[in-house]
């Protein structure tokens, strides 16, 4: 083995793996909903009743960039 690697448990590796999935399931579920309830309440207080326009394509590819950036350091996170 290279560099002192160390054998974890089946069981362990397990366990880790579904504490991080339902750990990061539940933040990004929080995460979408409180998006959601900023949005609805910036798009009330800008257009009252009316229903505001549809985001612009550029704004879209923005947010999915800026989303990507995390989603990358995320994953830098679980290298280290």
């Amino acid at each position: 083995m290279s560099e002192e690697q160390t054998i974890v448990p089946e069981s362990s590796r397990m366990e880790f793996r579904t504490r991080v999935l339902v750990i990061g399931g539940i933040i990004g579920s929080v995460l979408g909903i409180v998006s959601a309830i900023l949005y609805l309440r910036a798009a009330e207080e800008a257009h009252g009743d009316d229903v505001p326009s549809t985001p612009e394509p550029r704004d879209a590819m923005k947010l999915g960039v800026a989303l990507l950036a995390i989603i990358r350091n995320i994953i830098d996170w679980g290298r280290k």
